[in-house]
């Protein structure tokens, strides 16, 4: 069996609470030094997941942490051409409910979260990264806040 400790980081980008319609995007993900990147959608509390469409987690990326400069990104930037992670249900408690892989060319990636009518919740945004241009690596990174 590798060490894959050694090769791989996890950050934890922030605790969200989601309240209506009104947007909410986790911090950045730095990307520099690895070649691989993805973004866990983790639920606390789902008390309402709002109207029917419930609430979206949308991928994002960019080259500057300037929030005004985060574009949401294209099927073709993404593992499989999953862009973002959906909750429609109130009992998506406490679970891991999606992945959505980066390939493209940006160095910052995050979730962007919108909801419905009554959405009430509380999400955590995990980033992992593989690959690096140099190991050893800290299993634990540090977030990025958007400026």
């Amino acid at each position: 069996m590798r060490d894959n400790i050694s090769n791989v980081q996890t950050v934890d980008l922030g605790k969200d609470t989601l309240s209506g319609v009104t947007p909410n995007a986790s911090a950045w993900l730095d990307t520099l030094g690895f070649s691989s990147a993805a973004l866990e959608l983790l639920t606390d509390a789902v008390t309402d997941a709002g109207a029917a469409g419930g609430f979206t987690c949308t991928m994002q990326h960019s080259d500057t942490t300037a929030a005004a400069d985060a574009a949401d990104v294209v099927a073709a930037d993404t593992t499989n051409g999953t862009i973002s992670v959906t909750i429609t249900a109130d009992g998506d408690d406490n679970i891991v409910k999606g992945v959505v892989g980066y390939n493209g060319s940006k160095r910052y990636i995050r979730f962007n979260t919108i909801g419905t009518t009554g959405t009430d919740a509380v999400i955590r945004t995990l980033g992992r990264m593989a690959k690096p241009a140099q190991a050893p690596t800290t299993y634990v990174g540090a977030s990025v806040a958007a400026t």
